[in-house]
């Protein structure tokens, strides 16, 4: 009888052991953070760029001490505002610009202090940055005029005295031709005149 009681101790005492063991083993473990999740995912190709990034971890955050970065291409920054936290998750609003690869970088404190450091990467087939478009002029007084057409402007008593004038600057050619006349009747008569005052 007393030896089935002291195995029984016996095999009590190693369970007991090992589940303490186990419990000492894992508590280092559960105090230190860890990613769990991302969004996109590491290794994800995307055609259109997210409006946010959203890394979720193992245990609540501490805004104070986690720090997130974003950089594109040749190392340009690519978050387009401050992080925001929600308990376990953070959500980065996301700046894209080139095509290429983007590296979501996150430094995270764990129950213990120990920091955790790690890396979400994802590309970007497309470049998102925008074009400039031409800046469409304002149609000037110069453009919106029309020449006018040679005597189109003419008023009715500018055509009539062109038409009187001819192509004399205007002047009308009668008056000239009427004062030759009455000259050269002048003339006649007083050469008609001589003439009879001689013969007499």
């Amino acid at each position: 009888m007393g030896g089935g009681v002291s195995r029984i101790a016996r095999v009590s005492l190693v369970v007991i052991t090992g589940v303490l063991g186990v419990l000492v083993g894992a508590a280092p473990a559960a105090a230190h953070n860890s990613l769990t999740g991302s969004d996109p995912r590491n290794g994800t190709r995307l055609e259109r760029p997210p409006a946010q990034l959203r890394l979720t971890f193992l245990s609540r955050l501490d805004p104070a001490t986690t720090k997130i970065t974003v950089t594109g291409p040749d190392n340009v920054p690519a978050a387009g505002g401050r992080p925001r936290f929600d308990g376990s998750r953070v959500a980065v609003p996301f700046k894209p610009g080139a095509a290429g690869l983007y590296i979501v970088e996150y430094e995270v404190a764990s129950g213990d202090g120990h920091p955790i450091t790690g890396e979400v990467r994802f590309t970007l087939t497309v470049a998102a940055t925008p074009t400039a478009s031409p800046t469409p002029t304002a149609p000037t007084a110069a453009s919106n005029s029309v020449a006018p057409t040679p005597g189109a402007g003419a008023t009715p008593s500018a055509a009539a005295a062109d038409a009187a004038g001819g192509s004399n600057g205007g002047v009308p050619w009668w008056p000239w031709v009427l004062g030759g006349v009455v000259v050269l009747a002048a003339l006649t008569t007083l050469v008609l005149a001589r003439r009879r005052r001689s013969q007499a």
